[in-house]
This record gives structure tokens, C-alpha cells and sequence, in this order.
């Protein structure tokens, strides 16, 4: 429970509103993200050869004269979060609308209006996650009762760890069933863009 509690998002107005080089986005994502990674005193969050391959496969807009914008560091946080469950061409399908319209824009409606949002739910989430891991934890006391008791705890363990991991499993595989569905539909869409024309 006290791991969920270390998780804090950075909020868009902790960045900082002027043009930053890699060195300075790396050592700002470091100082604000360590302490949620597994091995705080191990762990990299970013490292230039990420930013880099951000930026190849199309994650990331490139830098302006080798500087990145605000935008550009929200963008990192979200990739942050989402490479440990999709893949780099998932991510991609999920940002491409969203550096189309909404980065580097005049608009009320901008990346950093999305970010604020979508981050705004966390703690609403957190506590129904640690409501839910509670729960899953009190069933799992509840298993192996007939293990003999040199296995009973191991196993009381690995029935609660099945159980997140199932959890997991299911709310990845939807969205990446989501991320599909929006492929298809740009796929039509695009399909029909072409038929229209001819």
C-alpha cells in the first residue's frame, strides 16, 4: 500500500514552461519519477538513447534546435507509463491523433489541458485500487488452507499474485483490443477517403 502512495504524476505546471535540452529532460524526469520505478537506486527512467528512439518511431515530435518543449516532456511522462504494458507501434496508433491535433498548438484545447485531465484521475483511482488489492489480498489468505504449512504461505502468496496478474492480463488485452479498433476504423476511414475521390 505504501508503494501505491509513492506513485505521484508530475503536474504540468511543475514543468518547466521553457525549452529544455536532453540532459535537462532526463535529469527532470529522474528527480521527479525515481522514486515510483522498482529499484529506485537501479532504475533508469529515460535515458537519451530512449528519447532518441522515441523520436525515430514517430512517439515523439522531433526537438526544436535540439531543445524540447513542455509538450514534448508530457508526452515522455506518457510514454513513461505505457511502455511497460504496450508495444512501441500500440503507443504509436494511441499518440499519432493526439501529436496531430493537439501538440503545438494555439488552441484552449491543448496536450496540456488532455494531460491535466486525464492524470486529474488518479487519486479517485488509486483508492479504488488499493480497495481492489485488498480485497483480492483477503481472498487469497483465504486459499490453501489444506497446503501443508511449510507451502501455505508461499502458496497463499502465488494465489494473490495470479490474481493481478489476471487482472492485468484482461485490462491489457483490452486495450490493446481498443487500440485495434482504432486502426480499423482509421483503416476504413482512409479506404473510404479514396473511394470518394475516384
Amino acid at each position: 500500500m505504501e508503494s501505491l502512495d509513492r506513485i505521484a504524476y508530475i503536474k504540468s505546471e511543475d514543468i518547466p514552461n521553457i525549452d529544455l535540452y536532453m540532459d535537462q529532460v532526463t535529469t527532470f524526469m529522474e528527480s521527479r519519477l525515481k522514486k515510483s520505478t522498482r529499484h529506485p537506486g537501479e532504475d533508469k527512467i529515460l535515458t537519451k538513447t530512449m528519447i532518441n528512439n522515441y523520436a525515430k518511431n514517430d512517439l515523439l515530435p522531433p526537438p526544436v534546435k535540439k531543445k524540447y518543449s513542455k509538450e514534448h516532456v508530457l508526452l515522455l511522462v506518457f510514454i513513461y507509463y505505457y511502455k511497460g504494458i504496450l508495444s512501441i507501434n500500440d503507443i504509436q496508433e494511441l499518440f499519432k491523433p493526439i501529436t496531430d491535433k493537439f501538440f503545438d498548438t494555439e488552441d484552449d484545447f491543448d496536450l496540456e489541458k488532455i494531460y491535466e485531465t486525464v492524470f486529474g484521475l488518479e487519486d479517485e483511482q488509486t483508492e479504488a485500487l488499493k480497495k481492489d488489492i485488498i480485497e483480492k489480498f483477503r481472498i487469497s489468505e483465504g486459499t490453501f488452507k489444506d497446503a501443508p504449512e511449510d507451502s501455505r504461505e508461499f502458496l497463499q502468496i502465488f494465489s494473490f499474485i495470479c490474481m493481478l496478474s489476471f487482472d492485468v492480463y484482461v485490462k491489457k488485452m483490452l486495450i490493446e483490443k481498443m487500440i485495434d479498433g482504432m486502426h480499423e476504423r482509421k483503416t476504413k476511414e482512409k479506404a473510404q477517403k479514396e473511394t470518394d475521390k475516384k
